[in-house]
């Protein structure tokens, strides 16, 4: 199987749905998006050496999630009743990930700026992404259609998990956060 196919050439491509769209229809701009962010995911796991295995195996669990919310935002509808792949389940494997790794964080005082080791200043980069993956999709969903309630809230909670995960990566590579100071306060 050749990797081009030229079906794309004139700006068209099709969803999971089997439905042609512009290639700039809001459709392809989620789920490149996902796509954006699940390669930030893989850049930052290339930063990795020296973290525990249980952090670098949830990340890249993370990282196949993604590829199925991707095809979910491409159109594929999942047999289930809830509509996503996504579950209430994972939601909360999430948030107790999240809970684990700010077990061992210090308490936030002040805004931190990203930055750190190459690890955690990449995951500031993917939870920006996430971020604006999570507005596309609201955007979406106001203007043209439904997106899972599951996805939406996986979303939201996926860059809580990513700020938390850069500064887990951060004290474990012992890299000082550097934290936000304003000009007009001394």
């Amino acid at each position: 199987m050749k990797i081009y196919t030229k079906a794309g050439d004139g700006g068209e491509t099709y969803l999971a749905s089997g439905i042609k769209v512009k290639k700039t229809d809001s459709r392809v701009d989620l789920y490149g998006t996902c796509d954006e962010l699940n390669s930030f995911l893989g850049l930052a796991l290339t930063h990795s050496s020296g973290l525990e295995e249980e952090f670098t195996e949830y990340l890249s669990s993370i990282q196949h999630l993604l590829f199925e919310i991707g095809s979910e935002l491409a159109g594929y509808v999942p047999r289930d009743a809830e509509g996503s792949i996504l579950t209430e389940q994972d939601i909360e494997n999430l948030e107790k990930e999240i809970d684990r790794l700010t077990l061992s964080l210090p308490p936030i005082k002040n805004f931190i700026l990203p930055g750190g080791s190459e690890i955690a200043s990449t995951l500031h980069i993917a939870r920006t992404v996430c971020r604006r993956l999570e507005r596309d999709v609201l955007r979406y969903v106001e203007s043209q259609g439904e997106i899972a309630g599951n996805v939406r809230k996986y979303i939201n909670r996926l860059s809580d998990y990513l700020f938390t995960a850069a500064r887990y990566a951060n004290l474990k590579q012992e890299r000082t956060e550097t934290t936000w100071k304003s000009r007009t306060k001394k």
